[in-house]
């Protein structure tokens, strides 16, 4: 298909969806289905590390604070991101998602024939490069795709996946590990993602921005210039990258410890904690569930303000919540639930920053949440043991304050293309 035709076709999916016919939601179902069931694996691949992480380390013969390293060095891969998204852009969304898919499959085989830290160090490398790339670029995939009046619902129904793989996933993979041991969860998640390869291979479409055009030979400057050159909403767009990385800091700085805030005040157990995790994988899917169905209708714009002003609430009161288990458990889920309402509406408000850039907006975005992510990280456990509960909750409180102030100063929301 050449490039004409790819553009046409992309016009017509963009059309709204008052002249959709069968043919077409039929279309539209089916890339939601398969944009889902890619994200459950790629989600269950990112999440993998957090409730089994003793038994990797014991399974490669390190301790778990070197295994934790190898899990940082994963998602400090995320800086690449932004190249995977800029390469997007020009060369078709769908090339570059096979080739993160390529990427997060060799990395997890790596890691499941791995018998010595260096072999598991690489497939770390290799995986963080194509999974911290390939939510972005799916996005922007998806953007060009969907209908301007329904592409909200639809981001949002694809962020379902976070909270199925945290529901779904993880339990499965803890029969999966019981039953085959501890290098089977990689081999299965590769082989599903490698399905995955070949039925995106199969679209129809380039899945190219659809305004973008080969540009001659140009200096390494210029090139850096463009790289960074945003155009007439540069000011929105970077403010709205920089307001993910807040969003992204007050989630993990809370979240990072909760299981540690239970066991210690509160004696709960491993397999309590893992029920815990299950209540706030429900949390999630309520969260991205109700995105789904009100993003659109409101306001993308509105509906962070909406998400972040109730993740301020809830931080600053969760404090107030430690009383009992069933409280601190209660507080938890409703931070959780307005943290992903907060994330769902603040990807579909970053795809509509500037369209011809989708890919490497939104790649952008997760690498500045992936810098929130690892701050959080860092900073939550510090806080909480040096300070206690009311202050390391705070500190989140704090983030989503400067999230709204972003969003009310310097953040809009362009219409649609």
């Amino acid at each position: 298909m050449d490039g004409k035709t790819a553009n046409k076709t992309a016009e017509q999916i963009r059309t709204p969806a008052t002249g959709e016919g069968d043919e077409q939601r039929t279309a539209t179902s089916r890339l939601l289905l398969l944009a889902v069931s890619t994200r459950l694996v790629t989600d269950t691949g990112l999440q993998l590390f957090n409730p089994f992480l003793p038994i990797f380390a014991e399974g490669l013969g390190v301790s778990i604070v070197t295994m934790g390293r190898l899990v940082s060095l994963r998602t400090a891969v995320g800086i690449v991101a932004p190249l995977f998204g800029t390469f997007a852009d020009r060369l078709g969304y769908r090339f570059i998602l096979r080739l993160e898919l390529l990427l997060a499959v060799a990395g997890l085989i790596l890691i499941g024939v791995s018998n010595n830290i260096w072999v598991a160090a690489a497939g770390m490398v290799v995986l963080g490069a194509g999974l911290t790339s390939f939510t972005p670029t799916l996005h922007a995939f998806l953007s060009e795709r969907l209908p301007w009046n329904r592409r909200g619902r639809g981001l949002a129904i694809v962020e379902y996946s976070w909270a199925l793989a945290g529901i779904a996933g993880l339990f499965l993979t803890g029969f999966v590990i019981e039953f085959a041991g501890w290098r089977a969860p990689f081999f299965i998640l590769a082989a599903g993602l490698a399905i995955a390869w070949v039925v995106f291979g199969r679209l129809r479409g380039a899945g190219r921005a659809a305004d973008y055009a080969p540009r001659a030979r140009q200096a390494w400057r210029q090139v850096i210039r463009n790289f960074f050159d945003l155009g007439a909403n540069a000011r929105s767009a970077w403010s709205n990258m920089l307001l993910s990385g807040f969003i992204g800091f007050a989630g993990i700085n809370i979240f990072i410890v909760h299981g540690a805030w239970l066991n210690r005040d509160y004696g709960l157990r491993t397999t309590q904690l893992g029920t815990v995790a299950l209540l706030l994988g429900v949390a999630d899917l309520a969260g991205s569930g109700l995105a789904s169905l009100i993003i659109d209708r409101v306001g993308k714009r509105r509906s962070v303000l909406l998400g972040a002003g109730s993740a301020l609430l809830t931080f600053l009161i969760l404090p107030q919540f430690d009383v009992s288990a069933a409280l601190v458990i209660g507080g938890l889920a409703l931070s959780r639930f307005a943290f992903e309402f907060s994330i769902v509406s603040n990807i579909t408000l970053l795809s509509e920053q500037v369209p011809a850039q989708r890919g490497k907006v939104l790649s952008q975005g997760a690498m500045v949440m992936l810098a929130g992510f690892s701050l959080g990280s860092l900073v939550g456990p510090w806080l909480f043991e040096r300070f206690g509960v009311a202050p390391w909750s705070w500190a989140s409180a704090a983030s989503m304050a400067a999230v709204l102030l972003l969003l009310l100063l310097t953040v809009r929301e362009p219409q649609g293309d």
